[in-house]
This record gives C-alpha cells, structure tokens and sequence, in this order.
C-alpha cells in the first residue's frame, strides 16, 4: 500500500483502535477444546509438536506476506517517484492548471495503481492464508466489500490529508515540516476521540453490553484509576474472524470500552476481567498520551527529512524554487520517504511498544490477583492464534509489537 494509503487507513481505522484502545488480540477457544478437559500448565505442554509446528508455519508466511508488502511499497513508490511522477505531472498540466487538482490526480492514480498492484498480495494474506489456517469466518464476498469500503475510506481521507498537506507547503514555506506536524497532532487527537463513535461502526456492529457481572467487575476495576469510562460495548467481530479483542477506545467524553462477541462468549468472566485489567494499565501509565506525544516527534522528524529531500529533488528537476513553489511531482517522493523513514522507525516503536505491554501484564497479574486466569488465556493464544511461543529474537526486536507468548507467561511466575 502506498505510505499516503496507508497512513490514511491507519489513521482513519487500524490506529485509531491499536494506538487508542491498545488492542489485545486473542483467538477464541472451540468448544471442543474448551470441553476436552485438558489442562495445560505452561507454553511447552500447550502446544502438541503437529500445533507448535503449525504455529511457526503460519508465523513464517505471515512473516514474508509483511516483508513482500514493505518491499512492494518502497519498490512501487520508488518507480512513481524516480520514473513517472515528472513525466505524469507534465501531462496532467495540459488537462489541470490547478496544482492542486494535479495534486489530487497524482495520489489518485498512485493510490488506485498501487490498489490493483497489491491485490493479489492482499487477497492472499487478507483471506486465503487466513482460511487456510481456518483463523477467518468470512465468505469471499463479505471479505472483498470489507476491502473496498476500508480502501474508499483510505483514499478519501488520504486524499484529504494530502491536499492539506500541500497547502500548508505551499502557505508556509520551508518551515511548512512544523506546521505539518502540529497538524498531524490534531488529526491524531481528533481521530482518537471519533473512532469508538463514527468509524468502528461503519465496519462491525456495536451495541452495549448486556451483561451486569462484567460490567460491574470493569466498573470496580477502575474504581480509583482516575478513568472514566462512558460505558462498555458489545462489538461484532465473530462475522469477520476467530480471533478476540478488547480495547479501550476514545478520548475523553468518547472514551468506552469494547469487547469483542468472540470473546465475551468463549472467554470467562475471569480471563475477561484480566484481559480488561491489561487494558486500564494503559491508561495509568499513560500510554496513550506519551504515544500522541511520540508520534509528534516522529512525524517533526518526517516531514522535516521530508522538507530537506523534496526540494533538492525538485530544484534538481524544475530549477531554482522555493517550498512555497513545491511541485505537485514531488507527491510519490513525499511518500517514498515517510514510507522508508517509518520502517527505519518501526523497531524502536516496538521497543517502547514491547515494553507497555510487560508493564499492562505486570498490572493486570496485581491488580486483579488472578493469575491462573491470566495464565490460561495465554495457553489459549498459545494454541489457538497459532502464535510461535519463542520467535527468534531478532525476528522479535524487528517485527514484534508484543512480547513473546512464553515470556508472558513467564511473568506470571515473578
């Protein structure tokens, strides 16, 4: 996916729920194994040899579906920056006088050629891998109309955040980088407070939580966390997947908590309750406020290598200018360079990630003293999300957002 598409379908959907409601994704227990009555103690006797095999099967190609997407991305943008954004920008100024239609043209076509490019990718890491390793419930209908709606949303709101981008360039100057960020800042904040409300319903179906033990455990969970929750939400993802998440979502007056059907109704209320406890730790040790922060800061040093790289680039091809003058050709390198930039960027994000993960663990086993209930809900990711318990380090520190299965278990015995 090209960096502009991608960073709108983050922003618009997938961030909005990782970076606000900091996710904790859990595969459902089948009913048969949930009455097969066999008791697991730790990651080694969770797993049978055929499942851990399994496991790292499907870990390995989820690997190289991520690694042939990153490497699509930079090649593609590349190509559209170094080959055809000069050519196509001279040729849609015989139809646009307007830079800013030009601007618009060029992500357009960008966007929807990069779309078609990665489709086969997408169908097969989206659907196939995913009906393969029976983790997805959908029919490939129901998967196609849920790739189109969440790419129009991702080209209208990309669409928008480049427009806006260019006029601050061209408003601003070659101090545009600062202003850019402050405004990815609003967006950002903007976003967290919308997504519970406006975006997560347009993909799956939110109602309240109809269920008095729950919400009377979460309620006294977060008695004297200083959060306020504006209730706890029912949301529907057993139509699209296997797979559970609970997350606490919004900003604010929006702030709610939404737990997924597939785990309300295979979980216990005491796996349930931990899983919650994980998520509060994140608003104590204001998670969610020191990544806003953190992702002012990436984004400063984005735009800022971004404001060095463009007008080299574009007074090498169109003569002296200023970045008042920046041409709307400099779009694919624009993303070209985010995309790189956020790659380089991706490990240490996972560092600090990693990290708020040990620490929401650490408090979910004190504050709730359920450690056997935290200890089995990690013997069901173990089993049934097909999770490698002991992925190489290497591949961990690149690519992991979470610590690994058997190191969270570990932690229970601390």
């Amino acid at each position: 996916m090209s960096g502009a598409a991608r960073a709108a379908r983050d922003a618009a959907f997938l961030s909005s729920l990782s970076r606000q409601g900091l996710p904790v994704s859990n595969p459902l227990q089948t009913p048969s194994e949930a009455d097969s009555g066999e008791t697991y103690v730790r990651t080694d006797d969770a797993l049978t040899p055929e499942q851990l095999a399994e496991a790292r099967e499907y870990g390995r190609l989820e690997l190289r579906c991520s690694l042939a997407d990153k490497m699509l991305d930079v090649a593609f943008l590349a190509v559209m920056a170094f080959a055809f954004a000069v050519p196509l920008d001279r040729w849609l100024a015989g139809f646009f006088e307007s830079a800013t239609l030009r601007v618009a043209a060029l992500y357009g076509v960008t966007t929807l050629v990069h779309m078609a490019i990665s489709f086969p990718l997408s169908y097969y890491s989206g659907f196939a891998l995913e009906h393969r390793y029976e983790m997805s419930r959908e029919t490939f209908g129901h998967w196609l109309w849920r790739y189109c709606k969440r790419n129009g949303l991702a080209l209208a709101f990309g669409l928008v955040l480049v427009l806006a981008l260019y006029w601050i360039i061209w408003l601003t100057g070659s101090w545009w980088w600062v202003a850019a960020a402050a405004g990815f800042f609003v967006v950002t904040v903007v976003l967290g407070q919308l997504a519970p409300v406006l975006i997560v319903p347009l993909f799956y179906k939110v109602e309240r939580l109809d269920n008095p033990e729950l919400s009377e455990r979460m309620a006294r969970l977060a008695e004297g966390t200083g959060l306020s929750i504006q209730g706890v939400y029912r949301l529907g993802l057993s139509e699209e997947t296997t797979k559970a998440n609970a997350m606490l979502a919004g900003i604010g007056g929006t702030r709610r908590v939404l737990m997924g059907d597939t785990l309300l109704d295979r979980f216990t209320p005491d796996e349930i309750e931990v899983i919650f406890a994980h998520e509060i730790g994140h608003h104590v040790h204001h998670h969610i406020r020191k990544m806003i922060l953190a992702g002012l800061i990436y984004s400063a040093a984005g735009f800022w290598l971004c404001s060095v790289i463009l007008l080299s680039w574009a007074q090498s091809h169109f003569g002296p200018l200023s970045a008042h003058d920046m041409p709307p050709a400099t779009l694919p390198l624009l993303m070209l360079v985010l995309t790189v930039f956020s790659l380089l960027l991706e490990p240490l994000q996972n560092v600090i990630s990693r990290r708020y993960e040990r620490q929401c663990d650490r408090y979910a086993l004190d504050r709730t003293g359920l450690r056997d209930a935290y200890v089995s809900a990690f013997q069901k990711l173990a089993r049934l999300n097909k999770d490698d318990p002991d992925p190489h380090p290497l591949e961990v520190f690149l690519f992991h957002s979470h610590p690994p299965i058997r190191e969270r278990l570990a932690m229970a015995d601390e």
